[in-house]
């Protein structure tokens, strides 16, 4: 697969994507097409069971949409708003290995991610900034920052431009965990391991049953976890997870 802005290797039941669009990780269409490419292979990739999603580099995990790039918005845009939802829908737990900046799309892309694990450092930043230019978040942040912060602090982020340093970020809850820079990939790839030896099933089911939820309300949400409970019970999973607890090990899922 070629790829000429964003990097995918493979760790065990692990797949990091780095995006790698110097000097700001900012999305141009084609770090975008890129991105899409490498989104379909981690997604029917069986063996790669969690995310990790990263920027290259110790300043921008990723500063938003490429403004060199604005004879091609009107492709650009729709594909992030397509990109970005499908994060927030996948089917496997990414985590967001939030390096450095992550202003405008950047944040509007961690914030699609499960999960989130921020650097500790005076110059990295969470904010959608987009109002300075005149302009709004585009890529879902007006709706998925007052998900998570509340509509006022939301509001206030928003409105007045504001950018937040980490332990802000977490105390907030826009963040779940805050690293030393030089500690943030080995955290978050400790993080991803342990996700990993959850049941690739059940997880999956889990989050298709959360996000039902959360995009066509909890009637939806409910059958979709019926339905996830029917195909978990018959898993070989299931009948290792209750070995295990029987035999007083630690299961060892398969993903069947």
């Amino acid at each position: 697969m070629a790829l000429e802005n964003i990097i995918l290797e493979k760790k065990g039941h692990v797949a990091v994507i780095t995006i790698n669009h110097p000097p700001a990780n900012a999305w141009n269409l084609a770090t975008m097409l890129d991105f899409e490419k490498v989104v379909d292979d981690v997604e029917g990739d069986k063996d790669a069971r969690v995310v990790v999603l990263t920027g290259a580099g110790e300043k921008c995990f990723s500063a938003g949409f490429d403004v060199s790039d604005a004879a091609n918005s009107h492709k650009t845009s729709p594909k992030g708003r397509e990109l970005w939802r499908r994060i927030d829908r996948f089917p496997k737990p990414v985590i967001a290995a939030i390096n450095g900046f992550a202003l405008g799309g950047g944040l509007e892309l961690a914030m699609c991610c499960h999960f989130r694990i921020m650097a500790d450092a005076p110059k990295v930043m969470l904010g959608l900034t987009e109002l300075n230019l005149g302009i709004i978040p585009g890529w879902g942040g007006t709706q998925r920052l007052p998900l998570i912060v509340g509509k006022a602090k939301a509001l206030d982020m928003i409105l007045f431009s504001k950018k937040i340093a980490a332990k802000e970020a977490l105390a907030i809850g826009l963040v779940n965990q805050i690293s030393s820079p030089e500690s943030l990939m080995g955290d978050a790839l400790a993080f991803a391991d342990k996700l990993a030896k959850r049941p690739p099933i059940a997880v999956s089911c889990v989050l298709n049953a959360i996000s039902a939820g959360a995009y066509t309300g909890i009637d939806q949400g409910l059958e979709v976890e019926k339905q996830g409970s029917a195909i978990v019970g018959q898993s070989k999973d299931c009948m290792e997870g209750f070995t295990a607890f029987l035999e007083k090990r630690d299961p060892v899922f398969t993903g069947e």
